[in-house]
């Protein structure tokens, strides 16, 4: 996974973070502490701390101020802690800590996982041919049912969850965060939220969902044989299943969407190459794999739609109000007009 040197408005104390590893690290090495940040992702920020060999993740919210009950690195670091014995793509999550005055906010400490993270292309030299575009399409899916198949009920997660009524909660409340972050108006938007709240489905199956399950979050070994990583847990929560398929239908692009929502973050992601499994090809591999009906699954695919819209629509919130100052953010209206409009297509 890429790293970059830490953005300006981004920095954290290097001196009080060195103290703190080597309060927390007995076999910490002697040297000077490198800080450079992960360039992926457009909400918590994520950094990689090394001191010569020795190298950690640290997870952080975003700066500014943040939506009621999201960026909660606490839930997050428990959520890994649950997970990691059961799924080993999970990270392992080291120390988790609530004081503000090392970085200014809370954050927790995670594994370095090192292996292929793919997005808008390729790296140099390999060879992209349809068998593995098919892989890891298969390893995608085949990831995601491993995971829906994980016992809650033996995690902490089961004290942390109330799966019933979970989409009927979901419907209301992505609506109403949508409903706050507004800076226009699109005329799509009331019939899209009303058939949302008229048609929700009435499956009671709840499963632990990672709920933001797209290729960028997911790390590869260096021959693709097998996802090694899987990132950016903050969302993961105890729910329909479906729900997470849909999520993860709404990053999976294919080259003939439309071109507003393929490029209107610049790039589209690899999963438009030749070989790469279609949407339809995705769902019907995850219906084999894990038994279950799908027959609903275009009603998931069209919230999840809406889902992300509301996402970009708070991150351009922020940015439109001063509270970020990171110019990806400009252009994030057009990926909102962009997710409403393919969302209402299907209603």
């Amino acid at each position: 996974m890429d790293t970059m040197q830490v953005r300006a408005s981004e920095r954290l104390d290097e001196v009080k973070l060195h103290s703190f590893l080597e309060s927390h690290f007995p076999e910490l090495p002697q040297g000077q502490l490198e800080i450079s940040q992960f360039s992926a992702g457009h909400s918590n920020l994520t950094y990689c701390l090394k001191i010569a060999d020795f190298e950690v993740v640290l997870r952080r919210p975003p700066l500014g101020p943040v939506a009621k009950k999201a960026h909660d690195m606490k839930r997050e670091f428990t959520i890994l802690s649950a997970l990691h014995p059961f799924l080993t793509a999970v990270p392992k999550p080291y120390v988790y800590v609530d004081d503000r005055d090392i970085i200014g906010s809370d954050f927790f400490l995670m594994e370095r996982k090192k292996g292929v993270v793919l997005d808008t292309q390729f790296p140099k030299g390999v060879n992209q041919t349809e068998e593995l575009a098919r892989q890891l399409s298969e390893k995608m899916i085949d990831s995601l049912v491993a995971l829906h198949a994980i016992p809650y009920q033996d995690t902490p997660l089961k004290d942390m969850v109330k799966p019933d009524g979970f989409m009927e909660r979901q419907v209301h409340s992505w609506i109403e965060r949508y409903d706050k972050a507004k800076t226009a108006e699109y005329a799509e938007v009331t019939a899209l939220t009303d058939w949302l709240k008229k048609h929700v489905p009435s499956n009671k199956e709840a499963t632990i969902i990672h709920y933001d399950y797209k290729l960028n979050n997911a790390m590869f070994s260096e021959d693709y044989s097998e996802m090694i990583g899987l990132f950016d847990w903050e969302m993961t929560t105890v729910g329909d299943p479906l729900a997470d398929v849909g999520v993860a239908m709404s990053y999976w692009m294919q080259a003939d969407d439309p071109k507003m929502l393929l490029y209107a973050l610049g790039e589209p992601p690899v999963t438009v190459l030749p070989g790469f499994y279609t949407r339809q090809q995705f769902i019907e591999r995850y219906a084999e794999k894990s038994g279950r009906d799908v027959s609903d699954i275009q009603y998931y695919c069209t919230f999840a739609y809406f889902k992300l819209a509301v996402i970009c629509q708070q991150i351009y919130y922020r940015y439109v109000k001063g509270q970020t100052q990171d110019d990806r953010f400009a252009q994030m209206d057009k990926m909102v007009a962009a997710l409403i409009h393919q969302a209402s297509k299907s209603i």
